[in-house]
């Protein structure tokens, strides 16, 4: 017999029975027959969060007040049918699984339940509770599938909310740091470069930020929205290179148990960034100027031509036209890169820069370690930083206001006396550095450079590989090639060249 319930968000409405247990999923069963609903709850009341109600209206200011998992419902009832009720149920509760009970085979009503109702299912009485379970059990599944999906499409949404703003703030030119400074005309190039798809060639010392201003040029692009590809050159030995850039079919090589795409497969229709270009060997550089000139490859091991539409985007820190005189580097492919060169300026040129990108990088990395109180700096750690010659560049800037920010402890601003680690920078013994170069030569100078910053980072790290690497913002293939070269591999137990 029905009764009122008169707690809960069912307050008011007339139904039969409810379990009311919140741990359990909500599962809406109407029949004007009261023996079918007491079957449902002698069956199910321990499996589901059962609602019974005799009439459609019922089940309907159930659905209005509150969200079920399933409804299950009889098709011929007074007042509403079957029908009737999904039809509403599916404007109300969208997400509600709906299915008929119904002892009347009538194949007009199952089509309009089809039609009008969404239906999940159509179960005919009698029907037996074992196999009813699982059918609710698989209606449940569907709901939560949906529920499921949902969640992750907010979450997507949001993830990608966030990440468009993220770009926009860190690649929209208005808010790159230094572009009022001594990077201005660099991106006043930019600009002008964006919109075409010629090469570039972004030339400057290690640390200036190079692939920052590859990332700028893309997302000023029309190709913003396709992908972004990025690849060290120095990082990778030449065969390892190869099937990077252009892939490879399955069975190619030992280990090649599926067809793999390359970077540039990856980057058509968007820009591929080539990193420290002047690594490449010979060989790779007659690959590259192919690609280049004809933009299309083939895989390794394969014969199929592939055509991609990619821009090309490198950069080196190397004198490419010293190498080209040498015969280190193609001069064909010299000229195909360098359609539009991009220098970027060192820091130690960029002065009015430094207070700039110290307090940007101060204002993340006070965030990142929870420091929050550390606001700015003193006028004598502002001094200390325009007049240090930053070999490193704009990352040995960024590594030196990350350690400032850990030492500064509960001060809310930084001080001259938090820099001490720019000592390690200047400071020099005799057995650590080469001489000088005597005819004064730039190219000498900059070796010397990079000897000295090799050495420090070494010492500055313990004598950790990993550790150094990290200092100066390389991986350790890259380092292990710079010690050697300059003839410290010894000196820092680097293990012989394979």
């Amino acid at each position: 017999m029905a009764r009122e319930r008169s707690r809960g968000p069912f307050r008011g409405a007339k139904i039969l029975d409810v379990t009311g247990d919140p741990k359990k999923p909500t599962v809406i069963v109407v029949d004007d027959e009261p023996d079918q609903l007491q079957a449902f709850r002698l069956n199910f009341r321990r499996d589901f969060d059962l609602h019974l109600a005799n009439s459609g209206a019922e089940a309907l200011k159930m659905l209005e007040e509150n969200e079920a998992a399933v409804l299950l419902t009889d098709q011929r009832m007074p007042g509403m049918t079957g029908v009737e009720l999904l039809e509403k149920a599916k404007e109300v509760r969208p997400d509600t699984v709906r299915m008929v009970v119904t002892a009347f085979k009538d194949a007009s009503s199952i089509l309009d339940a089809v039609n009008k109702g969404d239906v999940y299912r159509y179960v005919v009485k009698p029907w037996n509770a074992d196999e009813m379970r699982i059918t609710i059990r698989r209606a449940l599944e569907r709901y939560q599938l949906v529920k499921e999906n949902q969640r992750l499409v907010v979450q997507l949404k949001a993830v990608n909310a966030y990440l468009q703003e993220e770009i926009q703030q860190e690649y929209d030119w208005a808010d790159v740091v230094g572009t009022n400074g001594g990077l201005k005309q660099v991106f006043d190039d930019l600009k002008k470069v964006a919109s075409t798809r010629s090469t570039c060639l972004i030339r400057g010392e290690t640390g200036t930020g190079k692939e920052l201003v590859a990332r700028a040029l893309h997302y000023a692009s029309p190709r913003a929205t396709k992908p972004l590809v990025k690849l060290n050159c120095a990082a990778l030995p030449e065969t390892l290179l190869e099937t990077e850039l252009f892939g490879h079919e399955k069975g190619a090589f030992t280990g090649a148990d599926r067809r793999k795409p390359g970077r540039f497969e990856l980057a058509d229709g968007g820009t591929l960034f080539l990193d420290e270009i002047g690594d490449v060997t010979p060989a790779m550089q007659a690959k590259l100027l192919r690609v280049i000139q004809e933009r299309e490859f083939e895989r390794v091991g394969g014969t199929e031509t592939i055509k991609v539409d990619v821009r090309v985007v490198a950069a080196t820190h190397r004198e490419l036209e010293e190498m080209v005189q040498k015969g280190e580097f193609r001069e064909d492919l010299y000229f195909r890169l360098n359609v539009f060169p991009i220098m970027i300026p060192p820091l130690r040129r960029r002065k009015d820069d430094i207070p700039e990108l110290a307090r940007f990088f101060l204002k993340r990395h006070a965030v990142e370690a929870g420091r929050f109180q550390v606001e700015d700096f003193s006028a004598d750690a502002i001094s200390r930083l325009v007049s240090y010659p930053w070999p490193g560049n704009v990352r040995e800037l960024e590594n030196v206001i990350e350690r400032a920010v850990i030492l500064c402890s509960e001060a809310t601003r930084i001080g001259a006396e938090d820099l001490r680690f720019l000592d390690l920078g200047t400071r020099r013994s005799p057995t650590e550095l080469e001489p000088a170069a005597e005819d004064g030569s730039l190219p000498q100078a900059l070796e010397r450079i990079e000897r000295d910053e090799l050495v420090r980072s070494m010492e500055e790290g313990k004598g950790s590989k990993a550790a150094a690497a990290r200092i100066l913002g390389i991986n350790r293939s890259t380092l292990y090639y710079r010690l050697r070269k300059h003839g410290l591999a010894e000196r820092y137990g680097l293990p012989p060249e394979s």
